[in-house]
Protein backbone atom coordinates (compact mmCIF):
# COMPACT_ATOMS: atom_id res chain seq x y z
CA UNK A 1 0.00 0.00 0.00
CA UNK A 2 1.09 3.68 -0.58
CA UNK A 3 2.43 5.65 2.65
CA UNK A 4 1.74 9.05 2.91
CA UNK A 5 3.55 11.41 5.42
CA UNK A 6 1.86 14.25 7.08
CA UNK A 7 1.54 17.91 5.47
CA UNK A 8 4.11 19.42 7.57
CA UNK A 9 6.33 16.59 7.43
CA UNK A 10 6.40 16.37 3.74
CA UNK A 11 6.30 19.86 3.36
CA UNK A 12 9.99 20.12 5.47
CA UNK A 13 11.46 16.75 3.36
CA UNK A 14 10.17 17.02 0.05
CA UNK A 15 9.83 13.25 0.30
CA UNK A 16 7.68 10.93 -1.33
CA UNK A 17 7.45 7.10 -0.35
CA UNK A 18 5.30 4.03 -2.24
CA UNK A 19 5.33 0.86 -3.41
CA UNK A 20 4.55 -0.53 -6.89
CA UNK A 21 1.10 -2.75 -7.03
CA UNK A 22 0.73 -5.31 -9.08
CA UNK A 23 -1.29 -3.04 -12.05
CA UNK A 24 1.64 -0.91 -12.71
CA UNK A 25 4.52 -3.50 -13.29
CA UNK A 26 7.11 -3.89 -15.87
CA UNK A 27 6.10 0.02 -16.69
CA UNK A 28 9.29 2.37 -16.97
CA UNK A 29 10.47 4.16 -13.75
CA UNK A 30 10.23 7.66 -15.47
CA UNK A 31 6.65 6.89 -16.98
CA UNK A 32 5.44 5.35 -14.32
CA UNK A 33 7.01 8.22 -11.44
CA UNK A 34 5.61 11.18 -13.80
CA UNK A 35 2.00 9.41 -13.78
CA UNK A 36 1.82 8.87 -10.17
CA UNK A 37 2.92 12.27 -8.93
CA UNK A 38 1.98 14.16 -11.82
CA UNK A 39 5.19 15.32 -12.77
CA UNK A 40 6.33 16.10 -16.71
CA UNK A 41 8.81 13.20 -17.67
CA UNK A 42 11.45 15.15 -18.69
CA UNK A 43 11.84 16.59 -14.58
CA UNK A 44 11.97 12.85 -13.40
CA UNK A 45 14.52 12.30 -15.72
CA UNK A 46 16.49 14.91 -14.50
CA UNK A 47 15.53 13.33 -10.82
CA UNK A 48 16.79 9.94 -11.98
CA UNK A 49 20.15 11.67 -13.61
CA UNK A 50 20.93 13.34 -9.92
CA UNK A 51 20.18 10.62 -7.80
CA UNK A 52 17.14 11.74 -6.29
CA UNK A 53 15.12 8.58 -6.99
CA UNK A 54 15.62 5.24 -6.09
CA UNK A 55 14.11 1.52 -5.92
CA UNK A 56 14.83 -0.31 -3.62
CA UNK A 57 17.46 1.92 -2.01
CA UNK A 58 19.53 1.59 -5.35
CA UNK A 59 20.36 3.82 -8.11
CA UNK A 60 18.02 3.12 -11.31
CA UNK A 61 17.81 3.95 -14.88
CA UNK A 62 14.86 6.11 -16.18
CA UNK A 63 13.94 2.79 -18.33
CA UNK A 64 14.38 0.65 -15.26
CA UNK A 65 11.34 -2.19 -15.82
CA UNK A 66 9.72 -2.03 -12.17
CA UNK A 67 8.12 -5.31 -10.49
CA UNK A 68 5.27 -5.86 -7.92
CA UNK A 69 6.04 -4.97 -4.37
CA UNK A 70 9.24 -2.37 -5.26
CA UNK A 71 9.59 0.30 -2.92
CA UNK A 72 10.58 3.70 -5.04
CA UNK A 73 12.23 6.87 -2.68
CA UNK A 74 11.95 10.32 -4.29
CA UNK A 75 13.82 13.07 -2.64
CA UNK A 76 12.84 16.33 -4.28
CA UNK A 77 15.64 18.86 -4.46
CA UNK A 78 14.98 22.29 -2.86
CA UNK A 79 12.49 24.29 -5.21
CA UNK A 80 13.62 26.41 -7.70
CA UNK A 81 11.53 29.41 -8.28
CA UNK A 82 8.72 29.16 -11.27
CA UNK A 83 9.69 32.03 -14.22
CA UNK A 84 6.06 31.43 -14.98
CA UNK A 85 4.26 35.05 -14.88
CA UNK A 86 1.01 35.78 -12.91
CA UNK A 87 -1.54 37.28 -14.87
CA UNK A 88 -4.70 38.66 -13.50
CA UNK A 89 -7.03 36.08 -15.93
CA UNK A 90 -10.79 36.33 -13.89
CA UNK A 91 -11.19 33.06 -12.62
CA UNK A 92 -14.15 32.06 -9.95
CA UNK A 93 -13.29 30.56 -6.46
CA UNK A 94 -15.69 27.64 -4.71
CA UNK A 95 -12.93 27.04 -1.52
CA UNK A 96 -10.10 28.41 -0.07
CA UNK A 97 -8.21 27.28 2.71
CA UNK A 98 -4.11 26.62 3.95
CA UNK A 99 -3.70 23.95 1.43
CA UNK A 100 -5.94 24.38 -1.38
CA UNK A 101 -7.54 26.25 -3.78
CA UNK A 102 -10.88 24.72 -5.55
CA UNK A 103 -12.04 26.76 -8.89
CA UNK A 104 -14.36 26.76 -11.77
CA UNK A 105 -12.41 26.81 -14.74
CA UNK A 106 -13.63 28.40 -17.81
CA UNK A 107 -14.03 26.82 -21.26
CA UNK A 108 -10.92 27.86 -23.37
CA UNK A 109 -8.92 27.90 -20.63
CA UNK A 110 -5.50 25.94 -20.73
CA UNK A 111 -4.52 24.06 -17.24
CA UNK A 112 -0.51 24.70 -18.01
CA UNK A 113 1.52 26.40 -20.41
CA UNK A 114 3.13 24.50 -23.46
CA UNK A 115 6.08 25.00 -25.60
CA UNK A 116 4.95 27.98 -28.12
CA UNK A 117 1.97 28.73 -25.38
CA UNK A 118 3.59 30.41 -22.21
CA UNK A 119 0.70 32.44 -20.86
CA UNK A 120 -3.03 32.82 -20.47
CA UNK A 121 -3.44 29.46 -18.97
CA UNK A 122 -4.91 28.54 -15.60
CA UNK A 123 -1.18 28.35 -13.79
CA UNK A 124 -0.52 32.23 -14.68
CA UNK A 125 -4.48 32.69 -13.00
CA UNK A 126 -3.38 30.75 -9.49
CA UNK A 127 -0.07 32.50 -9.19
CA UNK A 128 -1.61 35.90 -9.34
CA UNK A 129 -4.10 34.60 -6.69
CA UNK A 130 -1.42 32.09 -4.55
CA UNK A 131 2.05 34.08 -5.54
CA UNK A 132 3.74 31.93 -2.71
CA UNK A 133 3.12 28.78 -5.81
CA UNK A 134 5.73 30.27 -7.78
CA UNK A 135 8.58 28.99 -4.94
CA UNK A 136 6.84 25.58 -5.27
CA UNK A 137 8.90 25.61 -8.80
CA UNK A 138 7.74 21.73 -10.40
CA UNK A 139 8.14 24.02 -13.66
CA UNK A 140 5.06 24.35 -15.65
CA UNK A 141 2.79 22.93 -13.04
CA UNK A 142 3.16 24.35 -9.74
CA UNK A 143 0.53 22.98 -7.69
CA UNK A 144 -1.65 21.08 -9.97
CA UNK A 145 -3.18 17.72 -8.89
CA UNK A 146 -5.35 16.95 -11.89
CA UNK A 147 -5.93 18.41 -15.46
CA UNK A 148 -9.27 18.81 -17.41
CA UNK A 149 -9.04 19.34 -21.39
CA UNK A 150 -8.59 22.83 -22.37
CA UNK A 151 -12.45 23.52 -23.71
CA UNK A 152 -14.03 21.13 -20.92
CA UNK A 153 -15.24 23.58 -18.44
CA UNK A 154 -15.59 22.82 -14.52
CA UNK A 155 -14.46 22.23 -10.85
CA UNK A 156 -10.69 21.29 -10.14
CA UNK A 157 -8.75 21.36 -7.04
CA UNK A 158 -4.95 23.27 -7.12
CA UNK A 159 -2.47 22.90 -4.08
CA UNK A 160 -0.95 25.71 -2.14
CA UNK A 161 1.94 23.50 -0.96
CA UNK A 162 3.85 20.70 -1.87
CA UNK A 163 3.12 18.51 0.87
CA UNK A 164 -1.14 19.04 -0.06
CA UNK A 165 -0.01 18.03 -3.28
CA UNK A 166 1.11 14.70 -2.49
CA UNK A 167 -1.56 13.58 -0.45
CA UNK A 168 -4.07 14.89 -3.12
CA UNK A 169 -2.19 12.88 -5.80
CA UNK A 170 -2.04 9.70 -3.37
CA UNK A 171 -5.77 10.31 -3.17
CA UNK A 172 -6.53 10.39 -6.95
CA UNK A 173 -4.38 7.09 -6.91
CA UNK A 174 -6.46 5.18 -4.90
CA UNK A 175 -9.63 6.40 -6.64
CA UNK A 176 -10.92 8.20 -3.59
CA UNK A 177 -11.33 11.07 -5.49
CA UNK A 178 -15.54 11.82 -6.58
CA UNK A 179 -15.57 13.61 -9.93
CA UNK A 180 -18.67 14.09 -11.89
CA UNK A 181 -19.29 15.49 -15.19
CA UNK A 182 -22.31 16.31 -17.44
CA UNK A 183 -21.74 15.14 -20.99
CA UNK A 184 -24.38 15.79 -23.90
CA UNK A 185 -24.09 13.52 -26.63
CA UNK A 186 -25.43 12.66 -29.57
CA UNK A 187 -28.33 10.07 -29.81
CA UNK A 188 -30.58 8.06 -27.39
CA UNK A 189 -28.57 6.29 -25.03
CA UNK A 190 -29.95 2.97 -23.62
CA UNK A 191 -29.90 1.35 -21.25
CA UNK A 192 -30.12 4.48 -18.83
CA UNK A 193 -27.34 3.84 -16.55
CA UNK A 194 -24.32 1.42 -17.07
CA UNK A 195 -20.76 1.39 -16.98
CA UNK A 196 -18.43 1.50 -19.99
CA UNK A 197 -15.12 -0.28 -19.41
CA UNK A 198 -11.82 -0.57 -22.09
CA UNK A 199 -8.30 0.05 -21.70
CA UNK A 200 -7.26 3.32 -23.17
CA UNK A 201 -3.91 4.33 -24.81
CA UNK A 202 -2.07 6.46 -27.86
CA UNK A 203 -4.13 5.84 -30.73
CA UNK A 204 -1.60 3.66 -32.95
CA UNK A 205 -1.64 5.78 -36.09
CA UNK A 206 -2.95 9.73 -34.01
CA UNK A 207 -0.15 9.74 -31.78
CA UNK A 208 -2.46 13.41 -30.37
CA UNK A 209 -5.20 11.25 -29.68
CA UNK A 210 -6.36 8.78 -27.62
CA UNK A 211 -8.44 5.16 -27.90
CA UNK A 212 -9.67 2.01 -26.55
CA UNK A 213 -6.63 -0.45 -27.25
CA UNK A 214 -5.49 -3.52 -25.63
CA UNK A 215 -2.27 -1.77 -25.05
CA UNK A 216 -3.99 0.78 -23.35
CA UNK A 217 -4.75 1.05 -19.60
CA UNK A 218 -7.53 -0.07 -17.22
CA UNK A 219 -10.36 2.38 -17.97
CA UNK A 220 -13.65 2.55 -16.62
CA UNK A 221 -16.97 5.63 -17.01
CA UNK A 222 -19.89 5.27 -15.17
CA UNK A 223 -23.13 6.86 -16.42
CA UNK A 224 -26.90 7.94 -15.68
CA UNK A 225 -29.27 9.52 -18.12
CA UNK A 226 -30.40 12.90 -17.07
CA UNK A 227 -33.13 13.34 -20.02
CA UNK A 228 -33.31 13.26 -23.85
CA UNK A 229 -33.36 16.42 -25.27
CA UNK A 230 -34.01 16.10 -29.14
CA UNK A 231 -31.78 13.74 -30.38
CA UNK A 232 -29.30 13.90 -27.85
CA UNK A 233 -29.28 12.43 -24.33
CA UNK A 234 -27.26 14.39 -21.53
CA UNK A 235 -25.90 12.47 -18.96
CA UNK A 236 -24.40 12.56 -15.70
CA UNK A 237 -20.85 10.53 -15.58
CA UNK A 238 -18.59 9.21 -12.93
CA UNK A 239 -15.24 8.55 -13.52
CA UNK A 240 -13.88 5.46 -11.96
CA UNK A 241 -10.18 5.76 -13.59
CA UNK A 242 -8.58 9.44 -14.69
CA UNK A 243 -7.35 8.48 -18.18
CA UNK A 244 -6.28 10.93 -20.77
CA UNK A 245 -9.57 12.39 -22.68
CA UNK A 246 -11.09 9.13 -21.21
CA UNK A 247 -14.86 10.39 -21.15
CA UNK A 248 -14.77 11.50 -24.46
CA UNK A 249 -13.16 8.32 -26.32
CA UNK A 250 -15.09 5.97 -24.39
CA UNK A 251 -18.69 7.73 -25.34
CA UNK A 252 -16.99 7.91 -28.76
CA UNK A 253 -16.29 3.98 -28.60
CA UNK A 254 -19.81 2.90 -28.26
CA UNK A 255 -21.55 5.31 -30.80
CA UNK A 256 -22.41 8.47 -28.58
CA UNK A 257 -19.55 11.04 -29.28
CA UNK A 258 -20.28 14.02 -27.31
CA UNK A 259 -21.69 17.12 -29.00
CA UNK A 260 -19.31 19.12 -30.44
CA UNK A 261 -16.31 17.20 -29.93
CA UNK A 262 -14.51 17.39 -33.16
CA UNK A 263 -11.58 14.90 -32.38
CA UNK A 264 -13.78 12.34 -31.21
CA UNK A 265 -16.80 13.19 -33.12
CA UNK A 266 -17.98 15.78 -35.12
CA UNK A 267 -18.31 20.01 -34.82
CA UNK A 268 -22.00 21.29 -33.79
CA UNK A 269 -23.28 24.24 -35.18
CA UNK A 270 -24.78 25.33 -31.87
CA UNK A 271 -21.92 25.04 -30.03
CA UNK A 272 -17.60 25.70 -30.07
CA UNK A 273 -16.55 23.51 -28.06
CA UNK A 274 -17.33 19.70 -26.26
CA UNK A 275 -20.53 19.65 -24.45
CA UNK A 276 -18.73 18.41 -21.31
CA UNK A 277 -18.55 19.70 -17.79
CA UNK A 278 -17.29 18.85 -14.49
CA UNK A 279 -20.07 19.70 -12.05
CA UNK A 280 -18.91 17.76 -9.07
CA UNK A 281 -15.53 17.08 -7.55
CA UNK A 282 -15.32 15.39 -3.75
CA UNK A 283 -12.21 14.55 -1.99
CA UNK A 284 -10.41 14.85 1.52
CA UNK A 285 -9.03 18.02 2.99
CA UNK A 286 -5.10 17.11 3.22
CA UNK A 287 -4.96 18.71 6.92
CA UNK A 288 -8.12 17.16 8.09
CA UNK A 289 -8.83 15.06 6.83
CA UNK A 290 -12.75 15.48 6.26
CA UNK A 291 -14.61 14.78 2.82
CA UNK A 292 -15.41 17.87 0.82
CA UNK A 293 -17.68 18.20 -2.21
CA UNK A 294 -18.35 20.58 -4.28
CA UNK A 295 -21.17 21.35 -7.38
CA UNK A 296 -20.49 23.58 -10.61
CA UNK A 297 -23.84 24.56 -12.65
CA UNK A 298 -23.53 24.08 -16.29
CA UNK A 299 -22.13 27.87 -17.95
CA UNK A 300 -23.77 29.79 -19.94
CA UNK A 301 -22.98 28.08 -23.31
CA UNK A 302 -23.89 25.23 -22.21
CA UNK A 303 -27.33 26.40 -20.80
CA UNK A 304 -27.65 28.24 -24.07
CA UNK A 305 -26.85 25.30 -26.59
CA UNK A 306 -29.69 22.90 -24.10
CA UNK A 307 -32.17 25.39 -25.47
CA UNK A 308 -31.26 25.55 -29.05
CA UNK A 309 -31.55 21.78 -29.36
CA UNK A 310 -34.70 22.33 -27.84
CA UNK A 311 -35.86 25.09 -30.30
CA UNK A 312 -35.00 23.33 -33.25
CA UNK A 313 -36.49 19.83 -32.34
CA UNK A 314 -39.69 21.95 -31.93
CA UNK A 315 -39.86 23.26 -35.10
CA UNK A 316 -38.69 19.78 -36.31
Amino acid sequence: MHSVLPVATITLMQAHNFEIEADSSENRLDKYVAEQCHLSRSYVQRLIAEGLILVEGQLAKPSRRLEQGEKILIAFPPPVPSTLKPEAIPLETVYEDEDILVVDKPPGLAVHPAPGHESGTLVNAILALCPDLAKLGKGVRPGIVHRLDKDTSGLMVVAKNEGARLILVEQLKRREFKKGYLALVRGHLSPNEGAIEGPIGRHPRKRQRMSVTSKGKEARTLYRVKKYIGDCTLLEIQTETGRTHQIRVHLSAIGYPVVGDPVYGVRSTFLRRQFLHAHRLGFKLPRSGKFVEFESELPPDLRQALVLIKNINARS
